[in-house]
């Protein structure tokens, strides 16, 4: 799977130079959403996952797209073991957001549930793959429907938009995927791993069933995804507290960096708050994550704390 390894040869990748400005801002607000109604160019992504939530009442003109049925991720296996929720096939992805009615001119705001960290993840993971594909004109409306609807002038509707379809192309940027052998290359060369998790995790105390091995990569700095937002709610935190918390976990903000988790789920919120909002365009994140690290034997895992 493409999420897995490099993708050598696959047409012709974005240039991006270190730096410069996203094409879009990365998080707006629902009086931007509100303002942006009807107009061109536009999609409003619900990916809430909840068909019911979205019939009873969206934003208005909102796309609906499940984030597990439509498989904006999929498992695959390596070393005869599964790898869950990586990124699917380029031409899967063309099709998907094709068929979402967007195109590589259209400005895409992602409208998670807004009820949770974990739940965020899904837009930050949605986000990442966008990047990925080389499509930056793209943000997430920060707070999602929970802040939406706590405006109870806010507009809603309730029939399902069925858009036409539109030609999307992708252009592949392997610089924002880190590889297994990019990561035992940065155990040797320093560069800095980001352990997205929560801490018991990281700390071998807790382990996920999708990973083979207690604890966390030697050398990974513990900052939990779920500290990204504001009392582990919808509401992604702002660039002052954000860098106070890097700073605190003794993580650089700049510089390279790849960052983890399980399954590339907590890690896609550690990577959009580092890359989208503090400018780190050096950062990556692991794909694969702790569920392909622990496939391979003799790939080294270090654990703090044993109670067993």
């Amino acid at each position: 799977m493409f999420g897995t390894m490099k993708m050598a040869g696959f047409g012709l990748l974005l240039t991006f130079v270190t730096g410069t400005a996203l094409a879009a801002d990365p998080l707006v607000d629902t009086t931007w959403v509100k303002a942006s109604l009807g107009k061109p160019g536009v999609v409003f992504l619900d990916v809430t996952s909840n068909p019911a939530a979205y019939a009873k009442g969206h934003v208005p003109g909102a796309v609906f797209t499940h984030y597990s049925k439509d498989n904006w991720r999929v498992d695959t296996k390596k070393n005869g073991h599964k790898v869950a929720g990586v990124l699917p096939p380029v031409d899967h992805m063309e099709k998907l957001i094709g068929k979402l009615g967007i195109g590589n001119d259209d400005h895409v705001v992602i409208i998670p549930a807004g009820v949770g960290a974990a739940e965020m993840g899904t837009a930050t993971r949605i986000y990442w793959t966008f990047q990925v594909l080389g499509h930056d004109k793209v943000s997430i409306m920060n707070g999602g429907m929970a802040a939406w609807l706590a405006d109870k002038a806010n507009p809603l509707e309730a029939n399902a938009n069925k858009p036409a379809p539109k030609t999307f192309k992708a252009n592949f940027r392997d610089d924002l995927i880190a590889t297994t052998d990019e990561v035992k290359a940065a155990l040797k060369d320093g560069t800095t791993l980001i352990d997205s998790r929560p801490v018991a995790q990281n700390l071998g105390i807790m382990k996920s069933g999708k990973v083979r091995a207690f604890g966390t990569i030697p050398g990974a700095i513990s900052v939990p995804g779920e500290y990204m937002t504001v009392n582990n709610g919808g509401q992604l935190r702002d660039n002052a507290s954000l860098t106070r918390l890097y700073e605190i976990s003794g993580a650089p903000t700049s510089g390279k960096s790849i960052t983890f988790c399980n399954t590339g789920h907590w890690a896609s919120l550690g990577w959009f708050a580092e890359y989208a909002l503090l400018g780190n365009r050096q950062s990556a994140m692991y794909d694969g994550s702790l569920t392909e690290w622990t496939t391979e034997d003799g790939a080294p895992m270090e654990r703090k704390v044993n109670l067993d």
